[in-house]
């Protein structure tokens, strides 16, 4: 069984592995570098670590579990309200991440839906999955929504959502539907 410190972000939650004794930390390449005095500690995805307190920024809790504590449900929230960035289904359904988790989103996306896909975004893509990314190329006064489709098109579910999220008037999403309405 393994610990996992649970934290809650915009756009879903998070986890890291948890350590509370020393004893848990063997095998961990922080054996006999953290203390006892240190504890309880994170250790993140990156390789580094963080002594966790009960006041921490956005900590939600502690899970004890064998495998991932989380569903993709869980950690990339499905069809938020106030989606901006992320990944939608064919069906039109929005899973929102932020502007840095495309790629580990696509990843547990094709881990649900698409098993055996050895690319994951790709395989969304092909899939008929479409990206919602960020545009901002750091010379705009704004960040914008630029929609991708790896097949050029769109489904009829996904040109509606498109619509009730505020994005029928961006010029890539205009090109999608126009490529699209014949096969509706």
């Amino acid at each position: 069984m393994q610990k996992y410190a649970i934290f809650l972000s915009e756009t879903g939650y998070y986890y890291y592995k948890y350590y509370d004794t020393v004893e848990s930390l063997a095998g961990t390449r922080f054996e006999g570098i953290i203390s006892e005095d240190f504890l309880p500690v994170v250790i993140d995805e990156a390789g580094g670590f963080f002594s966790l307190s009960g006041a921490m920024f956005q900590f939600v809790k502690i899970e004890e579990c064998e495998g991932p504590p989380l569903t993709v449900e869980e950690m990339f929230f499905k069809n938020l309200e106030n989606f901006k960035l992320g990944w939608m289904s064919p069906e039109g359904d929005t899973y929102s991440c932020s502007y840095t988790g495309h790629a580990k989103c696509a990843k547990m996306l094709a881990e649900k839906f698409l098993p055996d896909a050895e690319l994951p975004e790709r395989a969304l893509g092909k899939a008929g999955w479409i990206k919602i990314i960020d545009s901002w190329d750091g010379t705009q006064r704004e960040h914008k929504q630029f929609v991708y489709s790896l097949n050029g098109k769109v489904s009829s579910r996904q040109a509606d959502k498109l619509f009730d999220l505020g994005l029928y008037n961006n010029p890539e999403v205009k090109e999608l539907l126009a490529a699209s309405e014949d096969s509706w």
